[in-house]
């Protein structure tokens, strides 16, 4: 952004109501058409090289048998003051002036570091050349680029509908408008759990529930000032 733009317009975030999650993974099997990551094979789960963009932890809660289990989506948090950023010797992994973690695939060596440096594992390393069961092969998205073994990859918070609704939104005149970004886990959530939208729009949805007495964020004590809100359960 250079001196004379001003402040930037978008400042993309995400709101997740955990009292809505109910550990579906309909958000990660979006992802994943979305975005070609990869198939992991049952031998590399085992190994821990599988690839997922966004991840569902689970916990139980109570004593046996008045247990619950509780759920919560788990994806890059597109900091702030991402610790991943400035440790990356060939500058793959860059800040965007509407607030996305980015990364220039073709840029990355794989040396890992962003990927040590994440508190939220949400890095992940790409150690094998990407492979489709038949026939997911022939639905890739032509907008994602289909990423090599060796380098790091993660949520972009599907940065490619973030580009076309702002195009569209440039050609018409217009800023862009709340609901308009859309990314795939938001849009495959069966309950709305997950909400996206311009942070800088005060009524913007996300804006207004970012804004909720049950917000808090994960590992809040560390200052990396994350841009996804979660919504506390109710008892």
């Amino acid at each position: 952004m250079s001196a004379t733009e001003g402040p930037p317009t978008y400042k993309w975030e995400m709101v997740i109501d955990l009292d809505r999650c109910t550990g579906c993974q309909a958000c990660v099997v979006a992802c994943h058409a979305e975005n070609n990551v990869r198939n992991s094979s049952e031998q590399e789960c085992a190994d821990g090289r599988a690839i997922s963009w966004i991840r569902i932890e689970r916990y139980v809660e109570g004593t046996y048998p008045n247990t619950r289990v509780r759920f919560v989506p788990v994806l890059c948090q597109h900091c702030g003051n991402a610790p991943c950023e400035p440790v990356c010797p060939v500058y793959a992994s860059y800040h965007t002036p509407d607030g996305l973690n980015a990364q220039v695939y073709n840029r990355c060596i794989g040396v890992r570091y962003c990927g040590n440096n994440c508190p939220y594992t949400a890095r992940q390393f790409n150690w094998f050349d990407p492979q489709w069961d038949a026939p997911l092969e022939e639905q890739l998205n032509p907008d994602v680029t289909v990423r090599m073994n060796g380098i790091m990859e993660k949520c972009t918070f599907c940065v490619q509908r973030i580009r076309r609704a702002k195009e569209q939104a440039t050609r018409q005149g217009r800023p862009v408008q709340d609901g308009e970004v859309i990314p795939a886990c938001v849009q495959s959530c069966p309950t709305s759990a997950l909400v996206f939208g311009n942070r800088h729009d005060p009524e913007s949805r996300v804006s207004k529930l970012a804004a909720s007495e049950r917000r808090f964020h994960l590992l809040e004590s560390l200052g990396v000032e994350p841009s996804v809100t979660y919504l506390k359960r109710l008892p």
